[in-house]
């Protein structure tokens, strides 16, 4: 459905790099979302008119399953612990994309007067047992055994790459929410026998968090990233003077724009890695999209700290 996202060059911080484009992906369908929800994008859906998901309201997984939801001609429903008053006001990013794309974004904190740290759970009760069989729920941010299909397609792309350029070594980096493409990339080189090491990190809760993740999709650690440690533990959403400070620099350096959420993370744990490591095995970063989220977090940083320029 769509073609192999192309692999570029870059250099930051004194180190070279290739980097997948994922974020190039599809007008609409990019990034790890189009490769978690790529089974359900090339198959047929007998009998479904709804697609149910939930999630934060500018969440990218909210985006990419309303897009998902058109391109199927079906409906999207998306349960949202809140939504803030400021961005009903003024909607933008992924909230505003997916009700442009006719989304119909469920606030529970209305339903029940306050909001449910078990989205999940509280979808599945919401949905009528006579509708369930007319409605395929997706669980939060993708994580589920369908993802695998799409990720392997995406390690199926870097192992040709890596044929045309004779690299037989390689890192591959990619930050991390809930792990499942992360995960299911290691497990498929692994399955290869390859030596292909995928590198992640936390980005929503801990490293113990990241690898009881890994460990409910598959419980086989040798399969599992490897996680890299963080400078310190980062509240996901907050912002960061260090993280932003890092990501215009990025941009500068690159002349590519990065999700303000998980790239900065992940870049300062691969360039904090690299700069310990003695070998020079070649690594590929994924750029796994989610650019419309920096539409709501770039102002937030840009009043927050207004001194900042790139170094």
């Amino acid at each position: 459905m769509f073609s192999p996202s192309p692999i570029q060059s870059l250099r930051f911080n004194d180190h070279n790099f290739y980097l997948k484009r994922d974020d190039l992906l599809h007008p609409q369908f990019s990034g790890n979302k189009a490769r978690k929800f790529y089974h359900f994008l090339v198959n047929d859906l007998p009998g479904i008119t709804y697609l149910v998901g939930s999630g934060s309201a500018q969440a990218n997984s909210l985006y990419s399953l309303a897009a998902l939801a058109q391109l199927k001609d079906l409906q999207c429903d998306f349960y949202v612990d809140h939504i803030p008053s400021q961005l009903r006001q003024n909607p933008c990013g992924n909230y505003q994309a997916a009700l442009a794309l006719g989304a119909n974004i469920i606030d529970v904190s209305e339903i029940t007067g306050q909001q449910q740290r078990n989205l999940d759970a509280f979808m599945q009760r919401q949905i009528k047992p006579t509708l369930l069989n007319h409605q395929l729920l997706i669980p939060e941010g993708g994580r589920c055994h369908y993802a695998r299909e799409g990720v392997q397609l995406l390690g199926q792309e870097i192992e040709q790459w890596q044929i045309q350029r004779d690299i037989s070594h390689l890192n591959i980096m990619l930050p991390a929410g809930t792990g499942t493409t992360a995960l299911y990339l290691s497990e498929y080189f692994h399955q290869r026998q390859s030596k292909v090491k995928v590198l992640s990190c936390a980005c929503v809760g801990n490293e113990a968090y990241l690898s009881q993740q890994f460990s409910l999709l598959n419980p086989d650690s040798n399969c599992h990233p490897q996680i890299l440690p963080r400078r310190k533990n980062y509240h996901f959403g907050k912002l960061y003077r260090q993280l932003y400070q890092l990501w215009l620099t990025l941009i500068q350096q690159s002349q590519v724009e990065f999700d303000l959420l998980y790239d900065p993370i992940g870049w300062q744990c691969l360039i904090d890695f690299l700069d310990k490591q003695e070998e020079t095995t070649p690594t590929l970063y994924i750029h796994q999209g989610g650019l419309l989220g920096n539409q709501s977090m770039l102002p937030r940083y840009q009043r927050k700290y207004p001194d900042l320029t790139p170094i």
